[in-house]
């Protein structure tokens, strides 16, 4: 009775653009087999898109992780998903999750649920076949809107009203959603710099300034991927022009002390944001001449490459590093000894940092993103069979001498020179 009453009162026709948005996803990918495996599976059976593809396409942006609620325990998904030979894997069966698998493209499945109990971090959850129920667990409005395959929405809560008016609402209570999971106070700051097209409400601040404890609850882990979701998002420029973003933001992340350069980025900056990476952003906002990378490193637990290359950088810039330095010959001798990806991080950083946009950074950017990375001429073997030189310390001496010479002469060296090193 509750799903028929959910398909008289709450769908909505849609805009063109919203069915168009829904046929595209099954057209480029095969989500319609999960629709026909859950529809197959009962008779009362539902599957539906959930959040952020139903509030991108709503939205007219472009989608891409595809998240799906059913109406059936995670037990029922697996058997529907067996019975039509689709892959999947438990990725978060205790909380009704079931990540499908198909043409390399996952698709998240999970169980309609209700929360029963919540410490801030975690939930004790209990499946459901109310749609309404599920709705009425989740953050914000805006992320509350199902759809069926072809793009007849279900929007208990106003959600697209709410996105097209550009407002961030919380469901219900704000205070009791953000005590559920502190996390929900950097999604919101997330969502309201991509969509909002109103003030804050100080109410809101007010109950997140005094909910901001509740961060230390949260894992090192799930921080730092909520950063990089909002700084990979379209609106984070926006954030260092926000007051009030910008000081929660500040205090969850102290660490972030050059924020404010976001405001001020050169042209060329605003143009490719998007086409640097997360750490290459994070480290013009941490690194400032102090210990602050190597304490943010710790606490957060990068990768090791990720802490390779934020620690190479805050080495490279601790020293004085003028205009003259970014010559093809010097950069050569990075590219070499520390790699592409390492090269691009210091001329995009000194970009970045610019006031003005620099021509001959510009230019070194095209150079290199062809150039091949030298090979030095001459191998241990060569020095073991041509010039009798045993293997041991000595022999690792004058490679690296043969090395050095090679590597400043623009990877050019003599067969004198060889010889020179190599009788010395």
């Amino acid at each position: 009775m509750n799903n028929l009453l959910d398909k008289i009162f709450f769908r909505s026709q849609n805009l063109n653009h919203i069915n168009l948005g829904f046929k595209k996803i099954k057209k480029e990918t095969e989500v319609e087999q999960l629709f026909k495996a859950i529809h197959s599976f009962s008779v009362n059976s539902e599957i539906r898109y959930v959040g952020g593809c139903v509030r991108k396409i709503i939205n007219k942006e472009d989608f891409d992780d595809i998240d799906l609620a059913v109406n059936l325990n995670p037990k029922d998904v697996c058997e529907a998903l067996d019975k039509k030979n689709i892959k999947y894997y438990e990725s978060g069966i205790k909380h009704g999750t079931i990540t499908a698998l198909i043409n390399d493209i996952k698709f998240e499945i999970t169980s309609l649920r209700k929360d029963i109990d919540t410490d801030g971090r975690h939930a004790k959850v209990e499946f459901s076949e109310n749609w309404k129920e599920d709705a009425s667990r989740r953050d914000f409005t805006i992320n509350s809107i199902y759809a069926d395959i072809d793009g007849s929405l279900f929007d208990p809560f106003d959600g697209k009203k709410d996105l097209e008016n550009g407002k961030v609402l919380f469901i219900g209570n704000a205070e009791t959603r953000i005590k559920e999971d502190y996390l929900r106070i950097l999604r919101y700051i997330r969502f309201f710099l991509n969509y909002s097209k109103v003030k804050h409400e100080t109410s809101v601040i007010k109950i997140i300034k005094k909910n901001l404890t509740g961060m230390m609850n949260i894992s090192a882990e799930r921080l730092l991927d909520e950063l990089q979701k909002l700084v990979r998002s379209r609106g984070f420029t926006k954030l260092a022009k926000d007051k009030d973003s910008l000081e929660i933001i500040s205090l969850i992340f102290p660490q972030l002390k050059n924020i404010s350069l976001f405001s001020k980025l050169n042209s060329f900056a605003l143009k490719n944001i998007a086409n640097v990476d997360f750490i290459l952003l994070l480290s013009l906002m941490i690194i400032d001449g102090t210990d602050n990378v190597d304490y943010f490193v710790y606490k957060y637990n990068l990768s090791k490459k990720d802490q390779k290359r934020l620690l190479f950088l805050n080495k490279f810039y601790s020293k004085k590093v003028n205009r003259s330095f970014f010559s093809e010959k010097n950069l050569d001798k990075i590219l070499y000894f520390n790699g592409r990806e390492a090269l691009n991080d210091i001329i995009y950083f000194k970009i970045f940092l610019s006031k003005k946009v620099d021509d001959n950074l510009i230019k070194l950017i095209k150079i290199f993103k062809e150039k091949e990375i030298p090979v030095l001429p001459l191998k241990a073997n060569t020095l073991i069979e041509k010039y009798q030189i045993p293997e041991g310390i000595e022999l690792g001496k004058k490679l690296k001498a043969i090395e050095e010479i090679w590597s400043n002469n623009n990877f050019k060296i003599s067969e004198k020179e060889i010889q020179k090193i190599v009788n010395n």
